[in-house]
């Protein structure tokens, strides 16, 4: 079974599968058939971080977020006259880290050659693809930088794809030839391996770092180099890590580390109380009550500050039943409230801290539930994402939700046909915080695949693009699924997905210029007139979305008793796509 965020990505998955590959070669041959066809909403030199749950083996998490530069310290933003990290441009890229996850993954626990897997890119790039409708306006919203200042990107993009337009990439197509053309000869783990040194010093490499030192036109206004060097391209490694795991009410779930926003779903899930009506004004208002002391906690502890964040604290039950207290029944709160873990005092970033009202950033970027890239009148641009999951014969799965490195976050490389990705955005340039932006370490990140155990056996894999918005959208499919909900009846992974969702921007956000809505709650409006009625009793900001709107999430999962497998995709954008065999 395959699920992911575009129907040939998933279908490019189930011909690995149908050709004897497992579910990490049918993943791999997806993320890169992604960087095609979502070409704003990923790439090549993004990142993305991967749960996997070998067959009668330990779950495990594939971090494929790069870190930051090894020049990339506050003191050098803040002597450019810099507060914030660029939202677009070359100073906003962390190493990519991307490629080499992909590699790792594929030389690790595939089966298939790099040639296979990457045979579906290649055609794709090389004689197209029917565009989907956002690729064209992403492109369309930034026609006039591409054409003044990202000339190499005009070469690519311009004039805009319209919808179902076959659009191709032959760059891009020509990159991955020369890559395989200069990986044969040896077997397949060896080939794997020669494709990873390219990209880190050969001919990719060095056209990556070579453009990384040229400025570029960036949301500061000015033009800026990269941070980004050779050495720090020949430096990265994807790394393997432990998953962080809650138990609650009989499932296991697992997410990456507070490098990125992962560990938000389980703390959503400790706040919970024993009792849940499921889709009440009640159940709602609680589920939104507990996202905004976990969303406080990310601001206040989330970082890649490796032993300094207490994470075992914070899913601990004393401090959860503490946090619980806070939420009033009948009240929304207006408030950014971190706890204090093992009596730490938290710490916010100073940004998190100005009066929102005093500015119309947020609704001049034009943010909309869907989380799709907007662009504001100054050009700003703001990307989004992709996720795939699959599960195999033999019971194999794999979550991963690949971003970065949007045709609207730099401009395109010459001759590799793609872009740098915008990362470091996310970090503070504020000295002292989990997140602050320092050499060597990961800007946290708000990807964030999910994967769910019963009895230590792997059940489900899912995630979602939409930033902030991801774990929100993953606990109300979460709940729907595991608690039974009467969506359409049983454990049913479609209507958990179609089940009219909501989420709130009643935090910083993780994007520049970092706004936040405090009380603020925007949910479908097919999501029922009690509802509605009942959270704008208990005062929430509440705005009415489209009926279709909220969430685009990805499943499969596996019976452990019956070895049965089904998977659902979202009908949100008619572009996810589930299939199995």
């Amino acid at each position: 079974m395959v699920s992911s965020t575009h129907w040939l990505a998933s279908q490019s998955a189930m011909a690995v599968l149908e050709g004897g590959g497992n579910a990490y070669d049918a993943a791999v041959a997806a993320g890169f058939v992604l960087h095609v066809v979502e070409p704003h909403l990923n790439g090549p030199a993004g990142e993305v971080p991967i749960i996997l749950a070998p067959a009668g083996g330990e779950v495990r998490v594939l971090c494929g977020q790069g870190p930051a530069p090894g020049g990339a310290s506050v003191e050098h933003y803040r002597s450019l006259g810099l507060d914030l990290v660029p939202g677009t441009g070359p100073l906003a890229a962390a190493v990519p880290g991307a490629f080499d996850a992909w590699m790792v993954l594929l030389r690790d626990h595939g089966t298939k050659s790099l040639a296979e897997v990457l045979s579906y890119a290649i055609g794709y790039a090389e004689h197209g693809h029917p565009a989907v409708e956002g690729i064209g306006a992403t492109v369309e919203s930034v026609r006039e930088l591409f054409e003044t200042e990202w000339t190499t990107s005009a070469a690519v993009y311009l004039p805009a794809p319209r919808p179902g337009e076959m659009f191709r990439n032959p760059a891009l197509a020509a990159t991955w030839r020369r890559l395989l053309r200069e990986t044969e000869g040896g077997d397949r783990e060896a080939g794997i391996e020669a494709a990873r040194r390219i990209w880190r010093e050969g001919f990719i490499g060095e056209a990556i770092a070579a453009f990384a030192a040229r400025p570029a036109f960036d949301t500061s206004g000015e033009r800026h180099a990269a941070t980004l060097t050779g050495d720090d391209l020949t430096a990265y490694e994807a790394q393997y890590e432990a998953p962080v795991a809650h138990d609650w009410n009989g499932w296991t779930v697992c997410k990456a580390g507070p490098w990125s926003q992962g560990p938000v779903l389980l703390q959503q899930l400790a706040l919970l109380p024993d009792e849940l009506e499921y889709g009440t004004p009640d159940y709602v208002h609680t589920l939104i009550e507990g996202t905004k002391l976990a969303m406080a906690d990310r601001e206040a502890w989330y970082g890649d500050a490796h032993d300094d964040i207490p994470v075992t604290d914070l899913l601990s039950p004393a401090y959860n039943v503490a946090r619980r207290a806070l939420i009033e029944p009948g009240k929304a709160s207006y408030e950014l409230r971190p706890g204090s873990p093992g009596g730490r005092t938290p710490r916010l970033p100073r940004y998190a801290l100005h009066d929102p009202a005093a500015d119309d950033d947020f609704d001049s970027m034009g943010i909309s539930g869907g989380g799709e890239p907007t662009v504001a009148s100054s050009g700003l641009t703001r990307g989004d994402t992709c996720h795939l999951d699959v599960v195999d014969r033999w019971g194999n799965m794999v979550a991963a939700t690949p971003s970065g490195g949007w045709l609207q976050s730099n401009p395109v490389i010459p001759g590799l046909g793609f872009p740098l990705g915008t990362r470091l955005q996310m970090a503070w340039l504020e000295p002292g915080l989990p997140n602050s932006l320092t050499p060597g370490r990961r800007p946290r990140t708000t990807l964030t695949p999910s994967l769910a155990l019963r009895d230590g056996v792997p059940v489900l894999a899912f995630g979602t693009p939409g930033g902030d918005q991801q774990d929100q959208w993953s606990l109300h499919f979460f709940l729907a699924a595991a608690l039974r909900a009467p969506v359409r009846g049983g454990l049913d992974l479609q209507g958990a997905i179609d089940a009219p969702n909501w989420h709130t921007d009643s935090f910083p956000s993780s994007f520049h210029p970092r706004t936040m809505r405090p009380g603020s709650i925007t949910v479908e409006s097919r999501i029922g007139d009690a509802v509605i009625e009942g959270l704008r009793q208990r005062g929430h900001d509440l705005t009415l979305g489209p009926a279709w709107s909220e969430g685009r999430l990805c499943a499969v999962a596996r019976d452990p008793e019956t070895g049965l497998l089904s998977a659902a995709a979202n009908p949100r954008g008619m572009q996810g796509y589930a299939v199995g065999r």
